[in-house]
């Protein structure tokens, strides 16, 4: 199992090179000049040469992109072009609200997905199990930003029941950090949350029909002993892969919903750093969300193990 694990880190660390060096690419493709907006309003040619000098524009691509390749792996992300900052200061600075939000929007999206998953199993083709595909149908097409905001206008605006914008870290107490990210939270996993009840009825539902659940039938097992104990596990690997990919989607999210909520997270670092042409702020916005997407199939490749035996030889 560890040598597998390792064969799929080795598989995943390509991307962390691959991924800024196409970023690299599409900045150096995109109009305009990073010394031109900095130099502010009507810049002589001198203060924009001075300024691309100064932040080593004028090398190629490749040059540049090996530069940064040797400083990043020094633990040296460079300083932002805007406020002069370490990027690894401002990455850390934000982190915390983002994966913050993350984390609770993959939480919901897992126990709502499995909880409406398992309802509706329990009666195949039934009224719940309809009325839980249609709503999660429904779920689908709604698109997080929308939902975002109707969530702000109507529990935060109408009802003031949790507050409208910001973020308070843990620090700050439990309730404070929970109310500032339930709304933001259900809008970013309500995606996730309708996939994972879809994918794990579609998979609960072949299960249920296996040769050794009709075994455990004919024995006169409980229906909630052969949903949860036996049927559940092996149910579990497409949700898992599904979750996977959504961890990454729910990373890009956050930039939307952080900018709608007005959080002070990655997101809103990412949006600012493209507005403002921030490049190393940019660069080390990607590596870090690289990274995540990493760290994270990995370890679904390696929950394969648990969930399917086979896997592990």
């Amino acid at each position: 199992m560890l040598r597998y694990a390792g064969r799929r880190l080795l598989v995943g660390i390509p991307l962390l090179l691959v991924v800024p060096l196409l970023v690299f690419l599409l900045i150096d493709l995109a109009p305009g000049d990073p010394a031109v907006v900095l130099a502010g309003d009507q810049p002589t040619p001198e203060r924009i040469e001075a300024i691309r000098e100064q932040l080593n524009l004028n090398g190629s691509v490749l040059e540049r992109y090996f530069d940064w390749v040797v400083a990043a792996l020094q633990g040296d992300l460079g300083q932002s072009f805007v406020t002069n900052e370490a990027v690894t200061d401002l990455l850390v600075r934000r982190m915390g609200t983002t994966m913050s939000l993350v984390l609770f929007a993959m939480v919901m999206a897992v126990l709502l997905g499995v909880a409406m998953a398992i309802v509706a199993s329990l009666r195949p083709g039934g009224l719940v199990d309809r009325l839980v595909n249609w709503l999660a149908s429904i779920a689908i097409a709604i698109p997080a930003f929308w939902f975002g905001l109707v969530l702000a206008s109507v529990f935060a605006v109408s009802l003031q029941l949790l507050p409208t914008f910001g973020f308070e870290p843990l620090s700050a107490g439990f309730w404070p950090w929970l109310s500032h990210l339930i709304l933001p939270g259900i809008a970013l996993g309500l995606l996730p949350a309708a996939e994972v009840t879809l994918q794990l009825r579609s998979a609960l539902g072949q299960v249920l029909k296996s040769d050794y659940i009709l075994n455990a039938q004919a024995k006169g097992m409980s229906r909630s002993s052969i949903l949860f104990k036996h049927s559940l596990k092996n149910a579990s690997v497409p949700v898992v892969t599904v979750l996977g990919f959504r961890v990454a989607e729910v990373l890009a999210g956050s930039v939307t919903i952080e900018v709608i909520y007005n959080m002070p997270g990655l997101g809103s670092l990412a949006v600012d750093s493209v507005l403002s042409r921030d490049i190393p702020v940019l660069l080390g916005f990607v590596l870090f969300s690289t990274a995540v997407v990493v760290v994270v199939n990995l370890l679904v490749d390696i929950s394969y193990g648990y969930f399917n035996p086979k896997v592990r030889t």
